[in-house]
């Protein structure tokens, strides 16, 4: 049995951020509802190539893209403009424990499809709002995107190399990391308000910002210009705070240096035959390392490129000094911890056969943490979810259907 097999989540959000949390919580064996347009449905739907290929190997209108955020729900297609889509999605929510939207804010109040209006016909109803600014605020009428949260969130000020080396400038991180990091949010702030309901007995607004996640985790980099007082720069990808903890280039390629600590550095030091270099003073401890980095890494480097990198991570990991390889995303799902962890799993699609899709990093020693079936097609359970909890029949469900609500 899943943690939540007890919970059902309206899903009415739309791209990642809200996907995002609520595949976390489909995950955990919550059941998922996603609320889509008719005909048209998520946006990331057609967000290709690549699109998933059917039995006979035609790309289908399914992007990679769409599935990696929806796996583990059911799609019902709902016009939610018109009045009797709005009335459904009210009764839908009349059975569900959280709602999930990332509509502008107020943009469903004028569908009666707010907190204040939900809220009464259902006490209990936790109802998350993800927006680029949040409910509050001079910026909470603009519209957020990931790339722009970025940006303005302080994330692309430290990402990069050097403004003054070769391809310095301003830099995005190579996934949407502002709408992963949001979902995540989301998803905790969904379980933080079912525990205080089990108190309670009652719901509430969660309101998330994308802005506020970005600038909440900027982590260190926000703490070190708190204390400091000094803005972080782009450093590439050296450490702000430890030295050496970064990539060198061995005979053959790249590989990662992360030495966390003196002890760390000492047997570094004793595996490249230079133990005198743990005793210099310049790099004896941490924080000398940091003020004399330039130096050290000028020393390190032509040592590393005597032999290739397998040589290094083999050496390096014989006397417990962290590093690894460069890898790309091939490599990941091929490495035999990602492999034996789970992390590549496959389901069955109704057009396209077995797909491999990415699994649930959550373990669990109790309950199951099992990902449920394959993103689905486009309204692909309407009619299943509109019979199971509100009883239509098929004469009113094609009615519906006529008239463009579903």
């Amino acid at each position: 049995m899943g943690a939540l097999s007890h919970i059902r989540v309206l899903d009415l959000s739309r791209v990642l951020a809200g996907p995002w949390a609520s595949q976390i919580l489909a995950d955990l064996g919550a059941d998922v509802i996603k609320i889509e347009r008719p005909d048209r449905g998520d946006d990331t739907r057609h967000w290709g190539p690549p699109w998933l290929r059917d039995a006979q190997g035609e790309e289908s209108a399914e992007s990679a893209y769409y599935l990696c955020a929806n796996r583990g729900k059911r799609s019902v297609t709902i016009d939610i403009t018109r009045p009797q889509g709005q009335a459904l999605v009210r009764d839908l929510a009349k059975q569900c424990d959280i709602l999930l939207e990332n509509f502008k804010v107020g943009g469903l109040a004028k569908y009666g499809l707010d907190y204040a209006n939900l809220s009464r016909i259902n006490p209990r109803l936790i109802y998350c709002s993800v927006t680029g600014f949040g409910q509050t605020g001079p910026y909470r009428n603009r519209a957020g995107y990931d790339f722009l949260i970025q940006a303005m969130g302080g994330l692309m000020s430290v990402t990069g190399e050097a403004d003054d080396r070769p391809g310095g400038g301003p830099q995005k991180v190579g996934v949407a990391l502002a709408d992963v990091m949001t979902g995540l949010y989301a998803g905790n702030a969904c379980l933080a308000a079912l525990a205080y309901r089990e108190r309670s007995g009652r719901g509430q607004q969660i309101d998330l910002s994308l802005l506020d996640v970005q600038v909440a985790t900027l982590a260190n980099q926000a703490s070190s210009y708190l204390v400091g007082g000094e803005a972080p720069h782009r450093m590439g990808n050296a450490h702000p705070s430890i030295v050496p903890y970064q990539p060198f280039a061995a005979a053959d390629g790249h590989f990662i240096l992360a030495v966390g600590n003196d002890d760390q550095f000492a047997r570094l030091c004793h595996l490249l035959q230079h133990p005198e270099l743990a005793q210099d003073r310049r790099f004896a401890c941490n924080a000398a390392r940091v003020r004399n980095r330039a130096a050290l890494v000028d020393l390190l480097a032509p040592l590393f490129a005597r032999h290739d990198s397998d040589h290094w991570i083999s050496s390096l990991e014989a006397v417990a000094v962290p590093c690894g390889p460069v890898n790309d995303i091939a490599q990941v799902f091929d490495n035999p911890q990602v492999q034996a962890r789970g992390m590549r799993i496959e389901r069955e699609h109704p057009t396209a056969g077995r797909v491999a899709l990415v699994g649930s990093p959550i373990r669990l020693s109790e309950s199951t943490v099992e990902p449920g079936a394959a993103p689905p097609l486009l309204g692909q359970h309407t009619a299943e979810v509109l019979t199971e909890l509100l009883g239509l029949d098929a004469g009113t469900q094609r009615r519906l259907r006529d008239q463009g609500i579903l």
